[in-house]
């Protein structure tokens, strides 16, 4: 079998409706097996004006808007109209892409038929709890979470250490890694443009620490806020520049008042918006592999991440980067107030960071999915898939 053999029936939570990290991989994902001569088939749910075009054919699941978040949608039923498209597709894999309720049942339709599933982690649900005060509920979101992940015939994750989270949770044991990509037409240090930086209200200098990515409290906005608090009270010279939208963005705002807020970027725009940052602050214990802290590094930025999954698999620490223990404020500060004073620290991290970026290339990324797909169809043919 070949990758143009394949027909893949691929399952979102949220395909096109908002633009972020996952969804953007898996519309260029879907790009790349159709390119390749493969047949794929989107089930999702949909909304009148979605933030992108989707790639490839797209069918509406049954969905209802979250509650104080209506950016977002619950797929809610694998109703008879969706199931007879399916059964007419008549897929050889299905792909699952978010744990909700339609991807355990459409998971269970394709057991019995004897076709492998595939899913694919973009993010770290479980933790999104501690940023609501529902820290208690995390343990059972896990044991949730391992009852399918452990049905599927294997995994696919963004990291290495990311995977290696889900075999000590005892997710499942089958886990390939479909790491990121980035497009250096869009993320190269060429792209710096001080005018534009003026544009918005910044200087030369003194050093811009940005926040790039989505304002939602589990990007780890409180961590963020509180060691710019930090820096002030050292009296380090700097400026804050954010870049993107989000529910949060009035409680950051309020937290940042001296802050640039530059609104959502996209294509060449936020590769020259990545690249007039000095340097990347990424809190977030969230990410499974950290597409924005790629962007930066590409853009010759330096980066202060979280130690968590994603930016341990990107940033080299203290070559890069500085990897800091998640919440640790006054060791982020440490290393923000580093690479604010000493320029040649930061030039230096920031080229490393660029030459290590020259390694994700997206069609070989995309290739490791439609050879673990082959994999998966030739094991469940034979009888060697549980």
């Amino acid at each position: 079998m070949q990758t143009s053999d394949l027909r893949i029936a691929l399952f979102s939570g949220n395909y096109n409706m908002t633009l972020d990290g996952a969804n953007k991989a898996l519309n260029r994902l879907v790009g790349y097996l159709l390119k390749q001569g493969a047949q794929v088939r989107v089930y999702s749910p949909t909304v009148d004006d979605p933030d992108f075009e989707p790639t490839g054919d797209l069918v509406s699941v049954p969905s209802m808007a979250i509650p104080n978040r209506p950016e977002y949608r619950i797929p809610l039923s694998f109703s008879r109209r969706v199931r007879k498209d399916i059964e007419e597709f008549n897929p050889d894999i299905v792909h699952i892409s978010s744990p909700d309720r339609v991807s355990r049942q459409v998971a269970a339709w394709a057991r019995r038929r004897n076709l492998p599933v595939l899913c694919s982690v973009h993010t770290r649900f479980e933790t999104y709890f501690r940023y609501y005060n529902l820290a208690f509920i995390e343990p059972l979101m896990v044991a949730w979470l391992r009852k399918l992940y452990r049905r599927c015939d294997a995994l696919v994750a963004p990291s290495e250490s990311f995977a290696q989270v889900l075999r000590e949770q005892r997710m499942n044991y089958d886990i390939d890694i479909w790491s990121r990509g980035v497009d250096r037409e869009i993320f190269n240090s060429g792209r710096r443009d001080l005018g534009w930086r003026k544009e918005q209200g910044i200087e030369d200098s003194p050093p811009v620490i940005g926040f790039l990515g989505r304002l939602v409290m589990e990007k780890g906005l409180d961590v963020f806020s509180d060691a710019i608090d930090q820096l002030n009270r050292r009296k380090v010279a700097h400026r804050v520049m954010v870049i993107g939208e989000g529910p949060a963005k009035k409680w950051f705002e309020s937290r940042l008042p001296d802050a640039a807020f530059v609104g959502f970027q996209g294509g060449h725009d936020l590769g020259r918006a990545a690249a007039a940052m000095d340097i990347l602050f990424n809190p977030s214990v969230t990410e499974t592999f950290g597409n924005v802290t790629l962007e930066a590094m590409a853009c010759g930025v330096p980066v202060v991440a979280a130690k968590a999954t994603g930016s341990q698999s990107l940033v080299e620490d203290k070559s890069s980067g500085r990897l800091i223990t998640p919440g640790a404020i006054n060791q982020f500060a440490d290393a923000l107030q580093l690479y604010c004073e000493n320029t040649d620290i930061r030039a230096e991290h920031g080229a490393a960071g660029e030459k290590r970026s020259l390694d994700f290339s997206w069609d070989a990324i995309n290739q490791v999915v439609a050879d673990t797909y082959i994999r998966l169809i030739r094991q469940k043919r034979s009888g060697n898939s549980d």
